[in-house]
């Protein structure tokens, strides 16, 4: 729990406990003073941690009362995908992501140096390295590409916003890479994004960022397409 940011691993740590079966459904978890003091954090990371969950559907928060297992989660896969996808937070998160790095790469591709460009071509061939690998390692190179791209924007705030969403950018990329066969392969753009930003072409670069983020909030709205479609259909089903 002492590294990276603390909410998603006590998530990921409770998601874990209740897959495996650690509390029936029904049951009663143990109260927060218990749990932090367990995965040794602090009681407002276990609290929002309960809140992910509790909107997932995988415990009940009954005020008063306490925080109590609800029924199992399915096993990972496209059902799961697409649960994680209809969730508002990650639709937002991408927004905000996209208003950033387009202004991002308009103010980089007038800021970068000669020596910053072989910097971000190490990022890009580290993130095509693990491609296909560990999800969590390729989207940790990904990010970091991105991240770098951002810095030399040299814009202090807009680095500060990106940083500040790249937890919950990070755990939703990870549970995307894993399990979304329909994810679209986005490395074009980011060389092309890598190339505008080494010719100094503004308009490339945005292009390339928004090229790269439209596919996969795209990805997004048809998943939610799919979903209202089948909602409708059993709703007018005899």
């Amino acid at each position: 729990m002492r590294h990276g940011p603390v909410v998603p691993r006590v998530e990921s740590a409770l998601r874990a406990m209740l897959t495996e079966g650690r509390w029936r459904p029904g049951e009663r978890l143990p109260n927060e003073v218990a749990l932090a003091a367990e995965l040794g954090v602090g009681r407002s990371s276990v609290r929002e941690a309960v809140r992910l969950l509790a909107h997932d559907g995988l415990v009940e928060v009954r005020h008063g009362s306490g925080t109590y297992a609800a029924k199992p989660p399915a096993p990972a896969g496209e059902g799961d995908m697409r649960r994680l996808l209809r969730r508002a937070r990650l639709r937002e998160v991408y927004e905000v992501r996209r208003a950033l790095e387009v202004e991002a790469a308009r103010l980089a591709a007038g800021r970068i140096r000669p020596e910053d460009i072989g910097r971000l071509r190490d990022h890009l061939a580290l993130r095509e390295e693990r491609t296909g690998g560990d999800p969590a390692a390729f989207v940790d190179a990904d990010l970091a590409f991105h991240r770098a791209v951002v810095e030399l924007s040299g814009n202090a705030v807009l680095l500060g916003l990106f940083t500040s969403v790249l937890p919950v950018l990070r755990e939703a990329l990870v549970e995307m890479v894993s399990h979304e066969p329909a994810l679209p392969d986005v490395s074009c753009a980011h060389a092309e994004l890598l190339d505008g930003l080494a010719r100094g072409d503004a308009d490339a670069a945005i292009a390339a960022t928004v090229s790269h983020l439209e596919a996969v909030m795209e990805l997004f709205a048809s998943v939610e397409s799919d979903n209202s479609d089948t909602s409708e259909k059993e709703v007018a089903a005899p």
